[in-house]
C-alpha cells in the first residue's frame, strides 16, 4: 500500500510540473484552473522559406521584413487588426480587432476587441491569446497570399 501511495504522489508531481497543453497560466488571475491562456505558435518554417527560389520570394521577404517590425513594435494598447488588413490601421475593412493588453519576451498578449459576424474571430470576442512574433508574421504574410 505505500507503493501505491508513494508512486502516486510522484504521479501528481510529475503531472504538476509539465505544462498541460499549448497554455500559459495568466500570472494575473488567481484561479489557476481557469486562467490558462492559449499561446500560439510560431509554425517551423516561414512561408517564404517554403517558396523556395520562385520569382515571388523577393516580395515575399520584404513582407517578411516588414511583418517582423510590425510584431516586434507592438505595445500594450496599441490596436490591431486580426483579419481584414493585418499590419495596418483598423479601418472600415477590419473584420476583427484586437488590443495587446501585455507583451513578453518574443510574444505579445491579444484581447480580440470586436469581430463581425462574417469573420473566423466572430465567437471569439473577449479572449485573450498569447501569439509569439513569428505567429503574427505568418498571419501577416497569409493576409498578404504569400
Amino acid at each position: 500500500m505505500k507503493w501505491t501511495w508513494a508512486g502516486l504522489t510522484v504521479l501528481v508531481a510529475v503531472a504538476g510540473c509539465k505544462q498541460v497543453g499549448p497554455y500559459q497560466r495568466d500570472p494575473n488571475e488567481e484561479d489557476a484552473f481557469i486562467s490558462n491562456v492559449p499561446v500560439i505558435r510560431a509554425p517551423a518554417q516561414d512561408r517564404c522559406a517554403a517558396l523556395g527560389k520562385s520569382s515571388v520570394r523577393g516580395g515575399c521577404d520584404d513582407a517578411l521584413y516588414l511583418a517582423s517590425e510590425y510584431a516586434r513594435r507592438l505595445s500594450v494598447g496599441d490596436e490591431v487588426c486580426l483579419e481584414g488588413g493585418f499590419g495596418e490601421e483598423p479601418g472600415a475593412a477590419c473584420k476583427a480587432r484586437a488590443a495587446v493588453i501585455d507583451t513578453g519576451p518574443n510574444r505579445v498578449k491579444l484581447e480580440v476587441r470586436s469581430a463581425r459576424p462574417d469573420s473566423r474571430w466572430f465567437k471569439s470576442e473577449m479572449r485573450h491569446g498569447w501569439y509569439e512574433e513569428g505567429a503574427l508574421v505568418d498571419l501577416y504574410l497569409a493576409e498578404r497570399g504569400y
